[in-house]
């Protein structure tokens, strides 16, 4: 219930006084209310005989230090920060570049003097670049890369360029159409990628770092080129006519590396035949003619002896080869024919008769010997 309201308590908060009055004064409220503060702080009431202020202003002022030292702290600590692992610390002082400070806990003198940016230098950005170019054998490819960078420098990235992102993208740019300019169709649709990724990589780092963006580019990747689609079918079938010559080209090689290992071990075996083959020649004709110098030395000794044995030699190495022999008679026409191989034959299975006989009378004579050794077993066994 109100205090103004029939039944109230009928007292005024404001001046503490009861019944029904008036709303309070404004000046006597606001009096109230610095009489209140001035407690709080130390202050003393004004005194009512001369009109000045009473009470001593040296509790007041001890407060106003406190206040103040504890604004100054509070004021100091706000210059405390923590760069993350990923980051680098930029301190601008009065909205000047000063220093880059490492990851860890630092302090900076704070606001409105110097502010620290953090600028997160591992965070990897990418982008594609997609464009029909020129190659130096005049045709047109479609080419497509996937770039990726992180930020290098902190410093360089917020001040020495207004837009480090589109200076990336324009050196890029620049290095592409350069590289692609000065390689040929085949070898940027086969063996080419990498090193045209190398190239271009190389080629947009070297533009960025002289702009001082502060970025380096960390991978650079092609995709396959592809021709324009008004000449996809030619490329095709230029692209089956190569797969079919590597093709050919792995077969040949292969049979060339089964055959040539064949070849060089005939070789290897035809040479050792022909050294051992002049060898063996070399030794049989010093042979001879050690035999010959032999045989000299005795026919110079004794020519009409040594000549008769030689020709007998000589025939009886000539009719070692023959089965026939025929013979001419000092006195008549007639020749006489010696069947040889006939006599040598009869003479062979005489020869292989003789054996039998012989090997059966041995296998009698054994056995007979056999009985009587049985005979004297049996008579020794009686007895």
């Amino acid at each position: 219930m109100a205090w103004n309201e029939p039944g109230g308590n009928g007292k005024d908060p404001w001046s503490g006084k009861g019944g029904d009055q008036g709303p309070p004064d404004l000046d006597e409220v606001v009096k109230k209310l610095q009489d209140k503060f001035g407690g709080i702080f130390g202050g003393g009431k004004p005194s009512r005989g001369d009109g000045s202020i009473g009470g001593s202003s040296g509790p007041g002022s001890k407060s106003i230090g406190v206040i103040i030292a504890i604004a100054l702290v509070v004021w100091l600590a706000s210059g405390i920060y923590i760069i993350e692992p990923a980051e680098r610390g930029v301190i601008l002082r009065f909205g000047a570049y000063s220093e880059t400070t490492q990851p860890g806990p630092h302090w900076h003198i704070p606001f409105p003097i110097e502010k620290a940016i953090p600028v997160n230098v591992d965070q990897i950005t990418s982008f594609r670049h997609k464009a029909t170019m020129l190659t130096r054998d005049e045709n047109i490819v479609d080419v497509e890369f996937t770039i990726q960078s992180r930020i290098q420098d902190a410093a360089d990235y917020l001040f020495q360029d207004r837009d480090p992102n589109k200076t990336m993208r324009d050196a890029t740019e620049t290095a592409v159409r350069e590289i692609i300019g000065k390689s040929d169709l085949d070898f940027i649709l086969t063996q080419g990628r990498g090193a045209i990724a190398d190239r271009i990589k190389s080629g947009a780092q070297g533009l960025i770092d002289t702009y001082k963006a502060g970025l380096i580019i960390t991978s650079v990747n092609m995709q396959p080129a592809k021709p324009p689609e008004q000449v996809k079918s030619a490329f095709d079938d230029a692209i089956k006519a190569r797969e079919d010559k590597e093709k050919l080209e792995n077969q040949a090689e292969a049979y060339a590396n089964e055959v040539v290992p064949q070849a060089r071990g005939e070789a290897a075996r035809r040479t050792a035949d022909a050294n051992a083959y002049r060898d063996r020649v070399i030794a049989e004709a010093e042979g001879d003619a050690s035999r010959f110098l032999a045989v000299l030395k005795e026919y110079q000794l004794a020519p009409e002896v040594t000549r008769e044995r030689l020709y007998l030699d000589a025939i009886e190495s000539m009719l070692a080869q023959t089965s026939k022999v025929m013979l001419d008679t000092e006195e008549g026409n007639s020749l006489m024919y010696l069947p040889l191989d006939k006599l040598i034959q009869s003479a062979e299975q005489g020869k292989e008769t003789s054996q039998q006989s012989f090997s059966s009378k041995e296998g009698a004579r054994n056995q007979t010997n056999t009985g009587n050794l049985r005979n004297v077993d049996r008579s020794r066994g009686v007895r």
